[in-house]
């Protein structure tokens, strides 16, 4: 089956079969196969075309990340991970770097982002000042629902203080043309983060944190799939949510 996904990359940057292979150091020919008869190219060789192009090997190649072929799933689906621990934070961030005009994050906490890349806020900052749309929703620490969610998860107490850490570290975006924090206190079947139209969903199952629990990565293909339906929902958290005030 042709690869749509890396036809429209090649597309979108005025990449021929030729001009491609010249720069991947391959023939012409086998360019063309990857485009329309689906073959998947060596790690290396892919990962050199990917970046090429400006976009996520796995997206092009998700044989790449699949040990086995997937069957009868969504379009959307670019990559399914057993749990959020596999995923490396690089990931999250190359996502949201990709970002030109939505970033949406809805969470409890989700404290492991700031932690392992300090320069979040940088970064969220950079994407709305180049024209983005920054809504970040983090979970209301006083809510009935974060606090059930402590006791289910086994993490006690800790789940709301980690929600007023999450606060913390957005606190400084307050202000910032384009970026706008918020607080809920919805139950939160799964966290999402979205950058135009790829998006990171972390299901939550209950009795497991979520670092243990799956992630889908989706990137949208037309109206009404998957990516629509938890954007969807993300609009409706949003429009409960309380918007944070700057402090003094």
């Amino acid at each position: 089956m042709p690869n749509e996904r890396l036809r429209a990359a090649m597309a979108a940057g005025g990449w021929t079969y030729a001009s491609l292979a010249d720069k991947v150091e391959v023939d012409p020919k086998s360019v063309e196969r990857w485009a329309n008869l689906g073959r998947t190219p060596r790690r290396a060789t892919a990962m050199l075309a990917a970046e090429t192009l400006g976009e996520d090997v796995h997206v092009l190649w998700p044989a790449l990340r699949q040990a086995r072929p997937a069957r009868a799933v969504s379009p959307e689906l670019v990559a399914l991970y057993d749990q959020r621990a596999d995923i490396p934070v690089s990931a999250f961030v190359d996502m949201l770097k990709q970002a030109r005009e939505r970033i949406d994050v809805l969470v409890y906490a989700a404290v492991f982002l700031h932690e392992a890349y300090p320069r979040l806020n940088d970064l969220l900052r950079e994407r709305a000042a180049e024209g983005c749309t920054v809504r970040i929703a983090v979970g209301d620490a006083e809510s009935a629902n974060v606090q059930a969610r402590g006791q289910e998860e086994k993490f006690g107490h800790g789940i709301d203080s980690r929600c007023r850490l999450a606060l913390m570290h957005y606190r400084p975006l307050l202000g910032a043309s384009g970026v706008e924090i918020r607080t809920h206190g919805t139950t939160l079947y799964n966290s999402l983060y979205r950058a135009d139209d790829q998006l990171l969903v972390n299901a939550h199952v209950w009795g497991v944190n979520a670092y243990g629990a799956p992630v889908w990565h989706l990137r949208r293909n037309g109206e009404g799939g998957m990516f629509d339906t938890y954007a969807t929902s993300f609009d409706a958290v949003w429009e409960t949510a309380e918007p944070v005030q700057q402090e003094g």
